[in-house]
């Protein structure tokens, strides 16, 4: 609620060195003057009976620990991943509470994402559609 609408790209990378987590690295820059605007990497790790979990720095100081349950359904693979720790360093602006939707259909991935920060409830923050390159 704080942040006026806006378009942006994105581009998320994913790979791996053949153990069991995927490493991640995304940004984002303005979709018209392709300025860059965010940035963040991480780990994505499978820990077993359709568990994972994802550890995420951002260079605005804040690093996030969420957890999730993976499951398939009528749109392909869904992992709704919640935070249960959020760490900032002392200049960061406040967060308190991440939500990320994944949802892998194909060659397509919809991304969503909720937080709560800077006094304001959660509410919806992202939302993007990539496509396998």
């Amino acid at each position: 609620p704080t942040i006026d609408s806006f378009r942006y790209i994105e581009e998320l990378t994913f790979a791996h060195v053949g153990k069991p987590f995927l490493s991640m690295n995304q940004r984002t820059r303005d979709a018209s003057s392709g300025l860059p605007l965010h940035v963040e990497s991480g780990y994505l790790r499978a820990v077993g009976n359709g568990s994972v979990e994802l550890v995420v720095a951002q260079p605005s100081g804040i690093v996030e620990v969420d957890v999730a349950q993976t499951f398939t359904s009528h749109d392909g693979l869904e992992i709704d991943l919640r935070s249960i720790r959020v760490a900032m360093t002392p200049s960061a602006k406040e967060v308190t509470e991440l939500r990320r939707l994944v949802v892998v259909t194909g060659d397509e991935m919809r991304s969503e994402m909720w937080m709560a920060a800077v006094g304001q409830p959660m509410s919806h923050h992202l939302r993007a559609t990539l496509t396998r390159v």
